[in-house]
């Protein structure tokens, strides 16, 4: 087994050399006691302050919990005349749950550090999600995110990547112990929203979830490095829920759960909400995920997942690569997936699709209520090191369909399963695929031009333009 020391190292340097070469990051130009900062956003603000501004003590050890809301509060009043950025300064800045509004930018400094309080009462508790109805970890509220806002239009988290730390460690213990009342609280959350950029920041030991869109579309998350330790619970790096026109791309992830996590509510809440997640890109996308997925489809999927093109997909010693998570009593879909170029090491499963993942909301999920499966294409893949190749496992009644794989090769491990696939209730077709695949992927032959192809025209998320803004800041 790889040693976690050696790949964090191999993380932390993709990390530093693509956040020093890839383009939109920010630029700092030294003028005698202050500099001015450049940076790549959905929209540039007229207006600009500091939380110092709002009585705010970066210490470490004053909460500044009523700074945040102050400041976000006040800064309101110019939604309609430019908008708003909140500067957050080097310092550590300990707080509790804030609140973000419409035409805002929270700004981080690079040595800035928003660190989330540990005081219980520091965070609010809200109702369920109506698309999930029940809590992820105990029955129904979840305390509010660290970050929160609904209802926005207009709203960007970025900076020169300063840190946000959940100081998680707390809430996992009480998660393990079971003496939670609530669901634990994400890092970022932002509820039926539009237009969204959350980027170049560094998000540390989030109680749960990191990243959050929900119910929202128009969504940018770029350049985010999100760590949690590997064995930390529900760590999962972005969760797009029931979105649509969505870009991931250029994030680095090592967590304790699924890298990026695609999901659309849960068993018969999510059904009756239906609200699908569609439009969804990940691009460049660097994983570390022992007991995880890079990328997971599910398995709260009742809403619908369809038009996902996952695309240069790097992934060091992580359980799986892509995988589709169902059940019965989940219903829905996964349909219209496209994957090309994926980077794996070190793998338990490369393809992983399966028709019996349980955990339901409650007791009251419609047993008849089965997910359509179809369309899930995978080309140019290359693996090494992996016990093995594929598990696919449809259900009966109810078999996944329309499985494509082209042009992969995969490299098993000495300690490999002695048939590298597994498959059952599925049906599908592959091209020049080592090892052989199951004979439900029936062999098109190893010339078979134009299997599995990716799609060519654009997803509007790509046509959204991102401006040049500028600010004169105090060192």
């Amino acid at each position: 087994m790889v040693k976690m020391d050696w790949l964090l190292v191999v993380l932390v340097g993709l990390v530093f050399s693509s956040l020093q070469g890839a383009e939109g990051r920010k630029e700092r130009i030294l003028r005698g006691s202050s500099y001015e900062l450049a940076y790549s956003a959905m929209n540039c603000r007229k207006h600009s302050a500091s939380i110092k501004d709002f009585g705010g003590v970066g210490d470490g050890r004053t909460l500044n919990t009523k700074a945040f809301q102050k400041a976000v509060n006040q800064l309101s009043k110019y939604a309609t005349d430019g908008g708003a950025q909140l500067i957050i300064p080097a310092g550590h800045w300990l707080t509790g749950s804030f609140n973000l509004t419409s035409h805002f930018t929270l700004f981080l400094h690079k040595d800035a550090v928003l660190v989330a309080s540990q005081e219980i009462n520091q965070w609010p508790v809200i109702d369920p999600l109506p698309s999930y109805g029940h809590g992820r970890d105990a029955p129904g509220g979840r305390y509010i995110s660290l970050i929160f806002g609904t209802n926005l239009t207009d709203v960007i988290i970025t900076g020169e990547n300063g840190t946000i730390d959940g100081q998680g460690a707390l809430w996992w213990q009480q998660f393990h112990s079971n003496k939670l009342k609530y669901t634990r609280p994400y890092l970022i959350e932002l509820m039926h929203s539009n237009k969204i950029q959350i980027s170049n920041l560094t998000l540390v030991n989030s109680p749960s979830w990191n990243i959050h869109p929900v119910y929202s579309s128009n969504i940018i998350i770029q350049g985010i490095t999100i760590l949690a330790p590997v064995k930390s619970p529900n760590t999962d790096g972005i969760n797009p829920d029931s979105c649509t026109n969505v870009r991931l791309e250029d994030n680095y992830i090592v967590s304790g759960d699924d890298c990026v996590a695609v999901k659309s509510g849960w068993d018969e809440y999510g059904i009756k909400y239906g609200r699908p997640t569609s439009q969804l890109i990940i691009r460049r996308l660097t994983c570390i995920s022992p007991y995880s997925a890079a990328i997971a489809l599910g398995s709260e999927l009742s809403g619908g997942i369809q038009d996902v093109r996952i695309q240069d997909i790097t992934a060091i010693h992580t359980e799986s690569g892509i995988r589709i998570k169902t059940a019965v009593g989940r219903g829905g879909f996964v349909k219209d997936v496209y994957v090309k170029g994926m980077n794996l090491h070190t793998m338990k499963w490369v393809f992983w699709m399966s028709g019996n993942y349980g955990s339901h909301a409650d007791t009251h999920w419609d047993p008849k209520a089965l997910s359509e499966i179809k369309g899930i294409n995978y080309r140019d893949v290359v693996a090494e090191n992996v016990s093995m190749a594929g598990q696919l496992e449809g259900i009966s009644r109810d078999p996944f369909t329309g499985i494509c794989m082209s042009n992969v090769t995969i490299g098993l491990a000495k300690n490999s399963r002695k048939n590298p696939w597994a498959c059952t209730n599925i049906e599908g077709i592959s091209s020049s695929v080592q090892p052989s695949p199951c004979k439900l992927l029936a062999d098109q032959g190893p010339k078979r031009n134009g299997i599995c192809d990716f799609p060519t025209e654009s997803v509007p998320i790509d046509n959204i333009e991102m401006q040049r803004c500028y600010y004169r800041l105090n060192n």
